[in-house]
């Protein structure tokens, strides 16, 4: 069977690949720190935001970002920001979960996990778990409801199901997904082509075996998630991977929307493009029913 990705793009997009393409060519390709030095010139110069608590669940700790719309929190979504499992959360990250927590009327919870290389795996699952755990106890005295999403944005797209995969009797309703990476152990086709880069070595390199789960979620027994909201962009590196986690998670029985946007690189919802714009709105749009 021959799988055409033409399927799963919304046709109205096709007049305005040309404008993700001009942009894609004004950015150029951009990679990862290739090593510890790099990652401290780009945290040097990256603006990281200030506005976590601390909270706790059953001995563990970690921080949280938490945004509240204007009223009643109609539910609430737990976030894991990307950053490559390296880069913490930054005032662009607070902007974001903003506007979607007075879209759409929900708290947003984001998560500030400890970041590799300092704080390897399983440091960045263990935050997310406890956060996980502790929303679960707290989300009706915190925010008066307990209508609950998860989600991430590339690394924390991963984190989100290794926490799914961690906490089976998960009460979330729903996962956002963007462009997640789902086997960091470099055996499957997809993992090969990113095996070389550093946010690997840095965040799993002491791992013994890289197929766990917890570290690539794909290996895992993907049976009971809640329905899945994938977003990936067509020209993105990881792609396959994403294709891959969302066959598995069809072939354990679970509801996945798959959504590949046009000419579109890693990380392409935080562009100011059409096909950006729109992939925000479906997020938006498909967490709202999540919620409602």
């Amino acid at each position: 069977m021959r799988l055409d990705l033409n399927s799963f793009f919304d046709p109205d997009l096709a007049q305005h690949v040309e404008e993700s393409r001009t942009e894609n060519a004004r950015r150029g390709t951009r990679r990862g720190p290739s090593g510890p030095a790099e990652l401290q010139e780009i945290r040097a110069a990256t603006r990281t935001s200030e506005h976590s608590a601390p909270i706790e669940h059953d001995g563990r700790r970690t921080r949280v970002r938490i945004f509240r719309p204007n009223g009643q929190p109609r539910g609430v979504y737990l976030h894991f920001p990307g950053g490559g499992f390296y880069l913490g959360s930054t005032p662009q990250d607070d902007e974001r979960d903003q506007r979607l927590a007075d879209a759409l009327g929900i708290a947003v919870v984001a998560v500030d996990y400890r970041l590799a290389p300092e704080n390897p795996w399983p440091a960045a699952p263990d935050d997310a778990e406890t956060a996980a755990r502790w929303l679960i106890a707290h989300a009706h005295e915190h925010f008066g409801t307990t209508k609950l999403a998860i989600g991430g944005f590339s690394a924390g797209a991963t984190l989100a199901v290794t926490t799914l995969l961690r906490l089976r009797d998960h009460p979330f309703t729903g996962a956002v997904l963007q462009f997640g990476t789902y086997d960091l152990s470099g055996l499957t086709p997809a993992g090969r082509l990113i095996a070389d880069e550093y946010f690997i070595q840095a965040y799993a390199g002491n791992a013994p075996d890289r197929t766990d789960p917890d570290i690539s979620p794909v290996y895992g027994d993907l049976r009971g998630l809640p329905p899945l909201l994938v977003v990936v962009g067509a020209l993105d590196v990881l792609l396959g991977d994403n294709l891959a986690l969302a066959s598995r998670v069809v072939a354990a029985g679970g509801e996945v929307d798959l959504r590949v946007y046009p000419e579109s690189r890693h990380g392409f919802t935080n562009r100011d493009t059409t096909i950006a714009r729109q992939a925000r709105h479906d997020v938006r749009r498909w967490l709202a029913d999540r919620l409602s």
